[in-house]
């Protein structure tokens, strides 16, 4: 039989960003809280301080920060008709492992969706028709609005501290920011970061070529800044040691340096470590949830700790695999379309060419995560889905993210891949690229999809959760299009030689190399009880002390990375739990 803890008012699954955000908002009400995170603690100093994060080798490639596959895994294949195989290498994804998750290791690039990325499948209806819509795109409106989260959005931006310059701005136009983003009831708290070598000669090609470049806007600090809780951010200093690390600088927004140390001086906060939840408990008539029960690493043993709310914050591929195990939502059948738990998976397309220039030094070393020059000509309240011949949308972009020796090493098509050779290459192109790339949606389809796996089992017992994901011909069209339109950079800046690396027409989803880790839905957010797990407020349907929160409640894949989204929906249930459920716990809608 389990232990038994003391009951709480809420446990909370998962001290990552959004685990961090309900932690200290319902903090705030008094509530006696307990989070539970699978992974090791985690601080700028001692775990972040330099210079021990800065070790290319133990982070970048051998992922110290991630969460291993031998610790947790999905099984993955790209049709109903495979195998799926465990996902055994680190290789297209990379969920984290420990305080903080994804949050401590993501590059900061921070975005809201447009606002017909809420209202999507009604948009395309209005404008094309329901007939230009694939049978097997299961897109659909979101609940909730870009205006009703708008307030949460500039929550979540001051919060974390973003950088950057509005573009509408209350309905206005501003020069020199995004024309094409949803309009703004606030700017940026800090400004925009300066342009390395690189992001501006993008951006002046941008001009000349007729678009609208501006700064990428990124979750790191260009200035000094104390956020709504009182945490102290410094400003960047280039270091080129974002994505896959920890911040030694308290310039990356992370849940350390903008949350964490807040949270912990609540009294009535507290949270375990190496505690990894196996499941959410039920009531006997199933319509509730009692609490969660976790294994504890520390003494190999069971746990019960009851609570009068569990909030699910773990990362969105656990947070699927944790409903399925503990039978909340109908699991989805992708052979038949019926059920919801598991519905709607879907992931990034990206691709990049590689710009050389023998007379020019771009210093790659200078940079951090979100260092970009971005154009927005090409999303999606810019494409004509009609006359294109896909529904989608993507934003370019060219910057130094880092220069690190093992993994940034770019070199132009038909240079050897090893030997002197290479080497060769090496020492005479590293230092003079520029990599011109795109960032684009991905809708969902009937039979992308995350269920459990009949085969395979994880070191509990529980079976794996099963992905089944591959490439549409919709997205790949759009790949295609975008490829094009980085064809007209290449023939205005006149490169000395070129390296392309986009999906081509046909290709498949392979797991190994690594391309985002931006996986969304399972959890989808949905008007009725029918069509989705949770309601706006990312309230359980059928369970109403149950919130889930992250990119697991995204219908479909919106073209920008979802950390912006992920924040503001949890600063939106957040409110919700304090504002009407506290005083009176119920279903919301």
């Amino acid at each position: 039989m389990a232990r038994q803890e003391a009951k709480k008012d809420v446990v909370i699954v998962g001290l990552g960003w959004t685990g961090s955000i309900m932690g200290i908002e319902l903090a705030q009400e008094g509530l006696e809280i307990v989070a539970l995170e699978r992974g090791r603690d985690q601080h700028t100093v001692p775990e972040f301080k330099y210079p021990n994060q800065i070790d290319e080798l133990k982070y970048g490639v051998r992922f110290k920060n991630m969460q291993h596959p031998s610790q947790q895994t999905v099984t993955v294949r790209r049709n109903l008709d495979e195998t799926a195989l465990p996902y055994r290498n680190m290789g297209s994804f990379l969920p984290a492992n420990g305080v903080g998750g994804a949050g401590t290791h993501w590059n900061g690039h921070t975005w809201r969706p447009q606002e017909v990325e809420f209202h999507l499948r009604s948009y395309i209806r209005d404008r094309w028709g329901e007939q230009i819509i694939p049978e097997d795109m299961t897109i659909a409106d979101y609940p909730v609005s870009y205006a009703e989260l708008e307030p949460f959005f500039t929550q979540f931006d001051k919060v974390a501290g973003i950088s950057g310059y509005a573009g509408n701005l209350n309905g206005q136009i501003r020069e020199g920011g995004n024309p094409f983003e949803a309009p703004r009831s606030e700017d940026y708290p800090m400004p925009p970061h300066p342009a390395t070598y690189d992001s501006a000669k993008f951006g002046e090609a941008a001009k000349a070529l007729g678009y609208h470049p501006f700064t990428m806007p990124a979750g790191i600090a260009s200035t000094a800044y104390t956020n709504p809780y009182g945490m102290q951010m410094g400003p960047c200093n280039f270091c080129g040691f974002c994505e896959r690390y920890g911040c030694y600088q308290y310039s990356k927004a992370s849940p350390q340096t903008a949350i964490l140390d807040a949270l912990k001086r609540y009294p009535n906060f507290s949270y375990r470590t190496h505690a990894e939840v196996l499941r959410v408990e039920k009531s006997a008539d199933g319509k509730t949830a009692t609490g969660v029960t976790y294994f504890d690493e520390a003494t190999q043993e069971e746990v019960f700790q009851p609570a009068d709310i569990v909030i699910m914050s773990s990362y969105q591929l656990n947070n699927v695999h944790l409903m399925l195990v503990s039978g909340i939502g109908q699991p989805y059948d992708p052979a038949t379309g019926e059920g919801v738990t598991g519905k709607n998976y879907a992931y990034q397309i990206t691709g990049g060419t590689t710009l050389f220039f023998k007379d020019e030094i771009f210093n790659p070393f200078v940079g951090h995560g979100a260092n970009a020059t971005v154009i927005d000509d090409f999303g999606m309240n810019q494409n004509d889905f009609g006359a294109l011949g896909f529904i989608g949308g993507s934003y370019l972009f060219s910057g130094t993210f880092n220069g690190q020796p093992i993994r940034s090493m770019p070199l132009p098509t038909g240079t050897a891949a090893w030997g002197a050779a290479w080497k060769e290459g090496i020492g005479e192109w590293y230092g003079h690229s520029m990599t011109i790339a795109t960032h684009g949606s991905v809708m969902s389809y009937r039979t992308h999809s995350l269920d459990l796996d009949p085969t395979y089992r994880d070191r509990h017992g529980r079976p794996l959760m099963r992905m089944t994901y591959d490439w549409n011909d919709n997205e790949l069209n759009m790949e295609a299009y975008l490829t094009g339109q980085i064809e007209k950079f290449v023939d205005f800046l006149k490169p000395d030689a070129v390296a392309r690396g986009h999906k081509l027409p046909g290709a498949h989803y392979d797991v190994r190399p690594y391309q985002s880790t931006h996986n969304t839905g399972g959890h989808i957010m949905s008007e009725t009880p029918d069509t989705g797990v949770v309601n706006k407020f990312s309230q359980v349907w059928g369970m109403h002390n149950v919130f889930a929160c992250g990119a697991g409640n995204f219908v479909q894949n919106t073209q920008y990375n979802p950390t912006g989204l992920v924040g503001a929906l949890a600063y939106h249930t957040a409110h919700a739990i304090r504002t009407q459920y506290l005083s009176n716990p119920r279903p919301l809608v």
